[in-house]
């Protein structure tokens, strides 16, 4: 018992601390421009600088204070995954629930086209959507990238919905006539909703490694802060060649890094929420 409430205190910590950093991230991304003015001021006689009082996290190679870009850059890549996540869940929501409970041929051509997008080269495919769209807004980027990434939400949900297909009540909404549509949203739709909200967790970073990755290349014009801005110019200017620098370097790096910690930590934590013997376990 002993054994068993500390084990208990130890996975409340643990989730607490995925809590409050996605709550971190949300914050900055939701008030941290507020702080700010639009065009940060810069201090051209401290260039690539490190850490210092007046600079937390030193300075890039135009005398900005990194850690004034982080927190406005933090806008654009939550913006961009949410509605990324979004157009995911809402398109491979539908696909997977129909295919799942109609089968036959509408099963058959919905799971073509899933095929199709989990077997496209997505982050290949981006680069060149994004070299020909130029990305007007985050929610631009997160359709395009919604709209490449609900293949493996398709699948996932089709597979839970056969499972659940054959159930009691689902038997017994056939029997009483309701419809298709009834019996998808009404009935297997509340059943699946955790399960389609842990799969969209997992999903929010990807989405967040390949804008980063986007923005690194180059390939979508600098119209806003983005960490993956800040990566393409730690390197370009010279961050790799000076050791005062690095913290322009290592700062957004680590931002994805603490983001996707607290999302797999927070993720911990909602499995556990509804699975609860991994509670007792």
């Amino acid at each position: 018992l002993h054994v068993r409430s500390r084990r208990q205190r130890q996975m409340c910590i643990r989730d607490s601390f995925g809590t409050a950093i996605v709550l971190v991230f949300v914050f900055m991304g939701l008030f941290g421009q507020s702080f700010y003015p639009k065009k940060l001021p810069i201090d051209p006689d401290n260039l690539l600088s490190g850490p210092s009082k007046d600079h937390w996290l030193g300075t890039d190679f135009a005398g900005t204070d990194v850690w004034a870009l982080l927190v406005t850059g933090t806008r654009f890549v939550l913006e961009s995954s949410l509605c990324a996540c979004f157009f995911t869940i809402v398109i491979g929501t539908v696909i997977g629930l129909v295919s799942g409970y109609a089968l036959g041929w509408t099963d058959t051509a919905l799971m073509k086209i899933t095929d199709f997008i989990l077997t496209s080269p997505s982050f290949p495919l981006l680069v060149v959507v994004a070299s020909v769209w130029n990305f007007g807004s985050s929610y631009e980027l997160g359709l395009v990238l919604g709209l490449l990434g609900w293949g493996g939400l398709a699948r996932a949900i089709r597979s839970q919905v056969l499972s659940l297909r054959t159930r009691g009540f689902v038997e017994a909404a056939q029997g009483l006539g309701l419809s298709m549509g009834h019996v998808v949203f009404r009935q297997l739709l509340p059943n699946i909703a955790p399960y389609v909200g842990m799969n969209v967790l997992l999903t929010f970073t990807g989405f967040v490694y390949s804008q980063v990755g986007l923005f690194f290349l180059g390939v979508i014009p600098f119209t806003a802060n983005n960490w993956g801005v800040m990566l393409n110019q730690a390197v370009q200017n010279g961050a790799l060649n000076s050791p005062e620098a690095i913290s322009y370097l290592l700062a957004p790096m680590l931002a994805i890094l603490l983001l996707t910690l607290g999302i797999v930590l927070l993720l911990d934590a909602v499995d556990e929420f509804f699975n609860p013997r991994l509670r007792e376990s």
